[in-house]
């Protein structure tokens, strides 16, 4: 029988630059393209394969970087074109790939193409947006809501209607019922994919059509008063509408024109919606991103039913991936704390499928509190007391305990976390059982393991708080068990069928100990067994 044959996405691990808070190299505070490449050398010796960088594009920043006003280009803030060139020459100069953020679902108020759009009615881009009259009494067209607050509808005086957009009002979304839209923007990913990228991260990939009909979305039954005003309705006609899978699919045919590139999809739904994004025969997204690891509380029995859920509901042929955390979630190392961040760490690249590691999670950087005065995300400045602001995962990459972390020489764009001078990349180099060499620990275990790597995942039964499971391939076999707990537990091998070496414990203290019938799990403890045949 044929060995079958993974590509590089299946095998390797994504890591996520946020390219503001990465590393500068001009002073002026922000993160930028020269800083990336200074610091390849890292994500290299971390032992990642491919870097997925948010938004570049020249842009008015009204939600930095994802209101795109060129998609051909470079803001002066990141650098240049040439500046680009040079960083996918240097990242596959270390055999790694490089992934961009495609943003087509929206672009900035200040494109071209909007401008043109909302000149006059009868404007050959018109229908390039989505314009639509008010209804008899001059209100909105529907109840749509932004995600960022308020109405999704905003009214355009001159010509008289009002436009959809899903975010802010700088961010009117486009028409992709639009044939030729569709076309230009096809036109953005051959441009990148030319130049040589690896891919494309599809921003809210499911939003990209609408209910042709405009129909009003229903109200939500669940909605808590601390969330978001948009949780108020069930997005029901605004989003995933069964057309966006011919969309996934033309991109895909686009994309599977060069030589083993990836699409992966920002698609934030329930688990058997989420994997339709695969598409009719896998023809659709190469990796819907999985935010199971994000959304679910921090309990073994939920996080199993959902593991197991996730893994029983791939189509055929359709690959897993895990997601712990990204610039629009709390940081792992705040939602479940320190201790149980690296068990986190030991799941996220154990289980079957690609990881993506948030930049700084490496570290165990937290979410720094920002002052009400210096906030800066659209999402927490519209929606004021609901303490829904990004920034504080959003905050500088800590490398060292210089001024700024070693991050700028001028004053950063959001405040650096206090303990930056204990938690970076330098000291944690030194520290033999730091967070850093964790997770390179980790990663060199995963890329040199078949069964760790692309083996089957099989659950194994346990009582909570522990949460255990088998990675096999051929005749190798991993057991990996982890206590989402601060209390130690016994791990009773079942039918005594299990014994073998542990070969990485997150405590650091545990390698080479035999598993036999039974074994101690201290608090917030992961183990990697190898198990003898």
């Amino acid at each position: 029988m044929a060995q079958q044959q993974y590509l590089w996405w299946q095998t390797g691990i994504i890591y996520q630059v946020y390219p503001r808070s990465f590393q500068d190299s001009d002073g002026d505070g922000v993160g930028d393209l020269k800083g990336i490449i200074s610091r390849l050398d890292h994500l290299k010796w971390l032992g990642v394969t491919a870097v997925w960088i948010s938004p570049i594009y020249p842009s008015p920043m009204a939600d930095f970087g994802y209101d795109i006003s060129d998609y051909c280009g470079i803001h002066p803030l990141f650098g240049t074109m040439d500046d680009f060139d040079q960083l996918l020459k240097e990242v596959h100069k270390r055999d790694m790939k490089l992934i961009l953020d495609l943003v087509p679902n929206h672009s900035s108020d200040q494109h071209p193409w909007f401008q043109e759009s909302r000149s006059s009615k009868d404007n050959p881009k018109r229908d390039w947006y989505i314009w639509q009259d008010p209804k008899e009494d001059g209100s909105e067209p529907n109840n749509w809501l932004s995600v960022f607050g308020g109405s999704a509808w905003e009214w355009d005086e001159k010509t008289g209607q009002y436009y959809y957009h899903a975010f802010l009002k700088e961010q009117p979304d486009l028409n992709w019922r639009n044939p030729k839209l569709q076309q230009a923007m096809y036109d953005v990913m051959r441009f990148w994919l030319d130049k040589g990228v690896d891919g494309f991260r599809v921003d809210v990939m499911w939003h990209m059509i609408k209910d042709e009909q405009l129909r009003d979305n229903p109200p939500n039954p669940e909605y808590k008063e601390e969330q978001a005003t948009y949780e108020q309705l069930l997005p029901s006609y605004s989003t995933d509408q069964p057309e966006v899978h011919d969309i996934v699919a033309q991109m895909r045919a686009l994309t599977d024109k060069y030589n083993e590139r990836v699409i992966i999809g920002e698609i934030y739904l329930p688990i058997h919606r989420l994997v339709t994004y695969y598409g009719e025969d896998n023809q659709g997204a190469h990796l819907p991103f999985n935010f199971t690891l994000v959304n679910l509380d921090w309990d073994a029995t939920k996080l199993k039913a959902n593991i197991d859920e996730y893994e029983g509901a791939l189509p055929e042929g359709g690959w897993p991936n895990w997601v712990l955390g990204n610039h629009d979630q709390k940081r792992i190392a705040s939602r479940v704390g320190a201790a149980q961040a690296r068990t986190a760490a030991m799941l996220l690249l154990t289980l079957c499928g690609t990881p993506t590691i948030y930049y700084g999670d490496e570290l165990g950087m937290q979410n720094v509190p920002i002052p009400e005065d210096q906030v800066q995300d659209p999402q927490g400045l519209n929606m004021p007391g609901k303490n829904l602001s990004r920034d504080p995962e959003r905050t500088p990459m800590q490398w060292d305990n210089s001024k700024n972390a070693g991050f700028s020489s001028g004053e950063p764009w959001l405040p650096l976390a206090d303990n930056y001078e204990e938690v970076n990349v330098a000291a944690q180099k030194e520290k033999e059982d730091s967070m850093i060499l964790l997770h390179r620990q980790l990663i060199q275990l995963r890329q040199s393991e078949p069964a760790l790597k692309i083996g089957n995942y099989n659950p194994v039964s346990v009582d909570a708080p522990l949460l255990a499971y088998l990675r096999e391939h051929e005749e190798t076999r991993y057991l990996i068990i982890l206590n989402l707990s601060s209390k130690a537990c016994t791990f009773d091998t079942p039918h005594n069928s299990y014994s073998g070496k542990i070969i990485l414990s997150t405590h650091q203290n545990r390698k080479e100990q035999g598993l036999q019938k039974s074994i101690e799990i201290q608090g917030d403890e992961g183990l990697i067994v190898k198990l003898e045949n």
